[in-house]
């Protein structure tokens, strides 16, 4: 076997739900050649389950890094990965003897030995690799994500981030981070790229520095993008709804800044031939969404559940409207349940919450309204009634829905081991683990 195959390296990097039918749009008004790169070379559609509520991310991404589809590894919430028995192919592929290096890989849980590193995703209960900047780092990006509707960043979250920048952003992107941070008043969309800039810019550097033989990084603005902002999107003007200028001003087009972003990142790895090959891979993808529907999130989880009078032990906040109710007891657990089902809006009966489901000791559910909440808003529980505003923090009004094709593409050898076209995502898996059992 020659030395080149010997010393494989392998990165996949995860572009969350970004829609490459649209963005073939954009590539010549853009000027997107690392696109143009991707939707020329050996590709591939995926496929993922046909009931719509298993399309999420944090299901699809689970199948990707295991092989299994969503009925059988049965993690169908964000967090749930950890304490569970499904494989994944990161700690496999370190028993095999390949190195592992993972920055934000969604619903991915820390089993590995001897990390070259991992900074698990913003809202899975993980440890990292215990290193200074990966504690550190973990923990700013994952309470600036989880308090982002309130617009909140605590004091020693900001400390991090600002040093990380000082530590690992790199000279060619100083000015697009200028850019992006100038312009990021009334345009959130910036913020989240500022991030996804920032988590490339890191992941690169550890790359750089301990040239594991297999590594990850996910980036979710292009999700959030388009769940938000889909009907500002010059590629998808047919759309039958259209953001107030309140939310999204008519001329901006965050998806266009989502991939110019995105090209310069995609850039760095397409110019790693020779030294490492490159899987690009979306899980999902997204559509337009057919109507107009607000997302909120509560404030203070907490707080909230004291003013109502429900008796709890923990509360975790999830993505957007989602959390985990943690009780001492089953039967604290039960009378919760009852009390959380029984929340209804008085003006029209609909209910606050959904998605209820009781683990035993654990309850998880989501915050479902779908309407604007005014500052007359009431809500009735079995206590009694409160005005529902001070809360609350809006998300933003949805934009897209899932889709279960997703997108795959291939540069390198890695291209041999390329699935079928439109085939589940979980035969990914089965592309990484072939890639690395073939330099054996």
């Amino acid at each position: 076997m020659r030395a080149s195959e010997q010393n494989r390296k392998l990165v996949l990097i995860e572009l969350n739900e970004v829609n490459f039918d649209v963005a073939k749009a954009y590539v010549d008004s853009l000027g997107l050649r690392n696109f143009r790169a991707l939707l020329e070379g050996p590709r591939v559609r995926t496929s993922s389950e046909a009931a719509y509520e298993q399309l999420e991310p944090w299901i699809q991404w689970v199948s990707a890094h295991s092989g299994q589809t969503a009925a059988e590894h049965g993690v169908f919430r964000l967090g749930d990965i950890v304490g569970s028995r499904v494989p994944q192919m990161f700690e496999q592929l370190e028993s095999q003897g390949v190195s592992v290096g993972c920055v934000s890989a969604m619903n991915a849980e820390n089993r590995l030995k001897h990390p070259a590193y991992f900074v698990p995703d913003p809202w899975t209960a993980t440890p990292t690799d215990g290193s200074f900047w990966s504690e550190a780092l973990g923990a700013a990006i994952s309470q600036a994500v989880n308090d982002n509707a309130q617009g909140r960043i605590s004091g020693r979250s900001a400390a991090a981030l600002g040093l990380g920048l000082l530590r690992f952003a790199r000279p060619k992107h100083y000015g697009l981070y200028a850019r992006l941070a100038a312009r990021s008043r009334g345009a959130p969309w910036r913020k989240a790229l500022f991030l996804d800039l920032f988590l490339h810019d890191f992941h690169w550097s550890l790359r750089q520095r301990h040239r594991p033989g297999f590594s990850t990084l996910f980036l979710n603005a292009g999700a959030h993008i388009q769940h938000h902002y889909f009907f500002n999107s010059k590629g998808v003007q047919g759309a039958a709804q259209r953001n107030p200028t309140w939310y999204a001003p008519a001329d901006a087009d965050p998806f266009a800044e989502m991939l110019t972003v995105y090209d310069s990142i995609l850039g760095d790895y397409l110019s790693l031939d020779g030294e490492s090959d490159v899987l690009v891979a979306t899980g999902l993808t997204q559509q337009p969404y057919d109507k107009l529907k607000y997302y909120y999130r509560l404030t203070e989880h907490a707080a909230f559940l004291e003013k109502v009078g429900i008796r709890f032990k923990n509360v975790l906040p999830r993505m957007t409207r989602d959390f985990l109710v943690e009780f001492d007891s089953a039967a604290d657990a039960a009378v919760a349940e009852r009390q959380l089902r029984a929340f209804r809006v008085a003006k029209d009966g609909a209910p606050l919450f959904g998605d209820v489901e009781n683990r035993g000791d654990s309850i998880f559910l989501s915050l479902v309204y779908p309407n604007e909440i005014g500052p007359d808003l009431v809500v009735s529980h079995e206590n009694g009634e409160l005005p529902l505003a001070p809360w609350v923090a809006f998300v933003a009004i949805k934009n897209g829905m899932h889709d279960p094709r997703g997108y795959a593409f291939f540069r390198g050898q890695v291209s041999r081991h390329a699935p079928a076209d439109g085939a589940h995502v979980r035969e990914l898996y089965g592309t990484v683990m072939n890639y690395f059992a073939t330099a054996r």
